[in-house]
């Protein structure tokens, strides 16, 4: 349909446009008939462009009270963002080349260095257009795939893309675009001023197969749903890189914990599982985090029987549903699904990842309720290598006095907190530039004669919006802020008793048919070990295994590599 809209309206454009392009009405302007549909051509790309802008940031808005209106989530709509992105700039970069040959054409060279005061200018959007194309070729796939911290920061080249559009077109054409836009402009403010604050790291647990699980302090308000992600940044590694993780935690079963799944991939993971996994004498990381951000609930528990493909680290949303399916069957006795989890891995090592099913927490649980069944395989171990550590070590960190717990930045009513700040901003803007407008651009375009200037009409505009969304964001986090404080000193207080240097202890689990030899430290441990097969040189035989899955109502979740999630999909749908 979206498609069909671009093609619909662009279309329209140019058989209303080109209707009134006759060889006469061509001659008066001293030009031919092609010519003329050249420029009117690259008008209407840049129209369609603009309309495209529109929607551009919507999906990577993250707490957009949009998206959940549709049961979306930011994460499940970033393939909207890129396909949406490319067609900004295929759109903008056809009206550039349009223009340049028009002007090429008709002698007017001099119009690419044009910024006028009081109509288009031309330098302005230049300047845009490079650094859309700049943003552009890094997204290219190889390229971000080889060089990603390339493409990480020329996407802020966004910034500039976005204040000289504005300068280009006029700040009366670019209000197209607003919506999608100010609610984007909400959401980057408040994840500036969460991530001004860091974090209480808790602990580390770090495994053999180059994996860490982060540990995190939080408020018992702070809630969230299963597969959710939190964006971390640790400044000791990089200041600007951040980094998105799906949390493995329940915000039920560990009401003061949140936790993340680190893989070893990227060189920023791998600095950070260096640093943890060298013996040192590191007792305090300093961390700042985004979010989390999540669906606004789940409908996995409608199901008689659940079924959770994965892939390598694609375990991690998997834990996440696991522990809060614990929580269910512990505290409401609840009757929950039939839980058939299938994991492939690579390596005997990636075994220790079946170990952070179970929660690392004070709260006493068990999983005796939980009808539950691993099949784990290992794709390039033949057979279990009685040399391979599989336990993993954990780390405790000290508390620092100026780490906070992870706290809701808008409270535990974000969503009414949100709307107000859109809303009252928004109300706040209207008037500031009404004021402006009364006594300062008014009097210069009816009085003197004069026309205000376009660039400097613009700049006050972006100016003052961006000046009302900081006063009532700030506003709103300091008062959220302050309500929390009480229970966040009561809460650090309480964790201060965790040992205060960096302390190693094992945890360690027994798989069946895998003959590893260790000691369990646990009933639970027990539990989830006879819950658990092994299968060593082999490949799950997936379309076997979900036909043999019996019940009225089987649901079926994969995550891990494209090409097994694709082929998942094909044996449901057939």
């Amino acid at each position: 349909m979206f498609i069909a809209l671009i093609i619909w309206s662009f279309a329209t454009y140019l058989h209303n446009g080109f209707a009134k392009i006759t060889p006469k009405s061509a001659a008066k302007y001293g030009e031919k008939v092609w010519e003329m549909k050249v420029e009117d051509a690259a008008l209407r790309l840049g129209l369609i462009g603009n309309m495209l802008l529109a929607f551009l940031f919507f999906p990577v808005s993250r707490a957009s009270p949009v998206l959940p209106f549709f049961g979306l989530t930011s994460e499940s709509c970033i393939k909207y963002h890129i396909w949406l992105g490319h067609l900004v700039l295929t759109f903008f970069t056809a009206h550039g080349i349009f223009y340049l040959i028009y002007w090429a054409a008709t002698n007017q060279t001099s119009e690419t260095m044009k910024w006028d005061k009081v109509s288009i200018s031309n330098v302005a959007g230049e300047i845009a257009w490079v650094c859309g194309l700049i943003l552009w070729i890094a997204t290219i796939p190889r390229i971000r795939r080889k060089f990603f911290e390339l493409f990480f920061y020329t996407h802020y080249l966004y910034i500039l893309f976005m204040v000289f559009f504005v300068f280009h077109v006029g700040i009366s054409f670019a209000f197209i675009m607003l919506p999608g836009f100010y609610i984007f402009m909400v959401d980057r403010f408040l994840r500036f001023l969460q991530s001004r604050t860091q974090v209480h790291l808790l602990s580390a647990r770090v495994l053999p197969c180059e994996t860490i699980e982060l540990n995190f302090s939080k408020t018992q308000e702070l809630s969230y749903t299963p597969t959710s992600v939190m964006f971390i940044n640790i400044p000791s590694i990089s200041k600007l890189q951040w980094h998105p993780f799906t949390i493995t935690s329940s915000s039920k079963l560990e009401p003061e914990k949140i936790s993340v799944i680190i893989k070893s991939e990227g060189t920023w993971s791998q600095k950070l599982y260096k640093m943890l996994s060298t013996p040192s004498t590191i007792d305090h990381i300093g961390v700042s985090v985004e979010g989390p951000y999540g669906p606004p609930s789940t409908n996995y528990l409608r199901h008689d029987s659940l079924v959770m493909v994965s892939g390598g680290s694609g375990i991690t949303p998997f834990i996440s549903i696991i522990r809060d399916l614990i929580y269910l069957s512990n505290t409401f006795k609840y009757k929950t699904p039939k839980i058939v989890l299938i994991c492939a891995f690579k390596n005997t090592s990636s075994l220790s990842m079946l170990d952070l099913i179970l929660p690392n927490c004070g709260t006493p649980f068990e999983i005796s309720n939980l009808d539950l069944q691993i099949e784990a395989y290992i794709t390039r171990d033949k057979e279990f290598k009685s040399n391979t550590q599989i336990n993993l070590q954990t780390i405790f960190f000290k508390p620092n006095p100026n780490d906070t717990p992870i706290y809701p930045i808008l409270g535990p009513n974000n969503w009414l907190w949100l709307g107000a700040i859109i809303s009252s901003s928004f109300i706040i803007f209207l008037i500031l530039i009404g004021i402006i407008t009364r006594y300062f651009i008014f009097p210069k375009d009816h009085n003197t004669g004069a026309i205000f200037s376009y660039p400097l009409k613009a700049f006050l505009n972006m100016l003052v919006m961006c000046v009302s969304i900081a006063i009532v964001a700030s506003v709103a986090v300091l008062w959220n802020k302050k309500l929390s404080t009480k229970k966040s000193n009561n809460q650090v207080q309480h964790l201060e008793g965790l040992p205060s240097s960096p302390t190693v202890s094992p945890s360690s689990i027994v798989y069946n048919n895998g003959g590893i030899d260790v000691e369990l430290e646990s009933l639970p441990s027990q539990l989830l070990a006879q819950a658990t097969n092994v299968h060593y040189g082999e490949r799950p035989d997936l379309r076997k295994m979900l036909f043999e899955i019996k019940g009225s109502s089987v649901g079926v979740l994969a995550s891990g590599p494209k090409k097994m999630r694709q082929e998942v999909a094909a044996i449901c749908s057939s």
